[in-house]
């Protein structure tokens, strides 16, 4: 079952799930002192789920290094290029070139329950820019900051706002798994607030 808003802020009040954690949908951020505010893309809980944002910490770019082949059981960190935090009146973004893929993220750090899995789905305001978030489940268990997948799937280049919504968590409920992600070690356990590379 599809976990709802007052279950969310409980947990997350509870037991950490979501920290920091933004009890309600916020679209607009305030600007300095003189009570100007900027619409930003939201995050922060919504109805049946909650708009993670990305963190200004990271962003890297995959390109080609001549002579290589990516190989996830031999990931060379070479093919990953940082990109800078660009800021503007429109806030902190990284941008994500045309037909390109980019590694960020969250800003937020989450702790699964062991009877919920987490289900991260990509924001309807980049899907419509051309820009695919390609996210694995959080599995009962895990917990960190989850890295971020992203596919410029458009002719055009793109922004990524940090500190601002990405993606969507939904939460699921189920009966208790007999070994939870944390029980088996799974090894993206604890990832930082920085860009996590494929493991074996």
């Amino acid at each position: 079952m599809i976990k709802n808003d007052a279950w969310i802020a409980a947990a997350a009040a509870q037991g950490g799930l979501i920290s920091p954690f933004e009890p309600k949908l916020v679209r607009r951020v305030e600007m300095g002192d003189l009570g100007h505010t900027r619409p930003v893309i939201s995050y922060g809980l919504s109805s049946y789920g909650y708009d993670i944002r990305l963190s200004p910490a990271e962003f890297r770019i995959f390109r080609h290094v001549p002579g290589t082949v990516l190989d996830p059981k031999n990931f060379n960190p070479e093919n990953l290029e940082p990109t800078a935090l660009r800021t503007d009146e429109n806030g902190s973004y990284f941008i994500l070139p045309a037909h390109s893929y980019g590694l960020g993220v969250a800003l937020e750090r989450i702790q699964v329950p062991d009877n919920i899995s987490v289900i991260c789905i990509g924001k309807s305001t980049y899907a419509r820019c051309g820009i695919i978030a390609t996210l694995p489940p959080a599995e009962a268990g895990w917990r960190g900051h989850l890295t971020l997948e992203f596919s410029n799937s458009s002719s055009a280049d793109c922004r990524i706002y940090a500190n601002e919504g990405v993606v969507q968590l939904l939460f699921f409920e189920g009966e208790p798994c007999q070994i939870s992600y944390e029980t088996r070690r799974g090894k993206y356990q604890d990832q930082p607030e920085q860009v996590t590379l494929a493991r074996v």
